[in-house]
């Protein structure tokens, strides 16, 4: 028996895990989501061939459990990651500390800016997720206003100066209006295409669908080393 853990609350979980007497995995919580990091570096494994020396540049809020769990697994591969992002959208410092802590170890590095140009230039892989996490549907607006200059589209991928650059999304995305979301927001806000251009998620450069599939095969994973023979 193991249990599987999507909960708001970090402590939730670690106490889950402390009382329970059963294996538990993390599912994500509001700061981490570890299981998302094995489909992300297993794909990006995939289309390069190795981890140690890539250079990983996500976009959009700097302060959710993707970015955080970005920072500290890819310093532990030897990734250089760069978190490009609003000042006020930031990781959180102690985040930021392991991070580095750990890229000094393996031979990784972490950059946190708000500067496209600068996170963008040389990288293999531009990674984005949701402007609102669950459970913060309030702040639409607020994030909007926020992000919208951190839309990934082919300008931002120009910036790059690679042809060979992939695009990451843990999903779901919101790139167009064909969903009942998606009309909703276009509606409100008028915006069409939000964290990532159409052109750019159905475009060659993106790797979306594979980072899915590998969800699959490397929860097998996870299982195969808590379940036992």
């Amino acid at each position: 028996m193991v249990l599987n853990s999507v909960v708001f609350s970090q402590q939730a979980v670690e106490d889950l895990a402390k009382f329970s007497g059963v294996p538990v995995w993390n599912g994500l919580t509001d700061d981490w989501h570890p299981t998302q990091m094995l489909a992300d570096f297993m794909t990006i494994k995939e289309n390069f061939g190795y981890l140690e020396g890539i250079n990983l540049t996500y976009v959009g809020d700097g302060c959710n459990n993707i970015a955080h769990s970005l920072m500290v697994a890819g310093a532990m591969l030897g990734v250089n990651v760069r978190i490009c992002t609003p000042k006020s959208l930031n990781p959180k410092e102690a985040y930021v500390d392991i991070a580095k802590e750990k890229a000094s170890q393996y031979g990784g590095s972490v950059m946190i800016t708000d500067n496209i140009a600068e996170a963008v230039e040389n990288t293999d892989a531009i990674y984005t997720d949701v402007w609102v996490s669950m459970g913060e549907e309030s702040e639409f607006e607020q994030r909007i206003n926020l992000l919208k200059d951190y839309q990934v589209n082919q300008q931002m991928f120009d910036l790059t100066g690679k042809d060979s650059t992939i695009f990451l999304h843990c999903l779901p995305a919101f790139h167009d209006t064909n969903t009942l979301y998606g009309q909703e927001i276009y509606e409100k806000y008028g915006l069409a295409e939000m964290e990532v251009t159409d052109q750019i998620f159905r475009s060659e450069h993106s790797k979306v669908f594979d980072q899915a599939e590998n969800r699959m095969h490397t929860i097998k994973a996870v299982m195969a080393a808590t379940l036992g023979s």
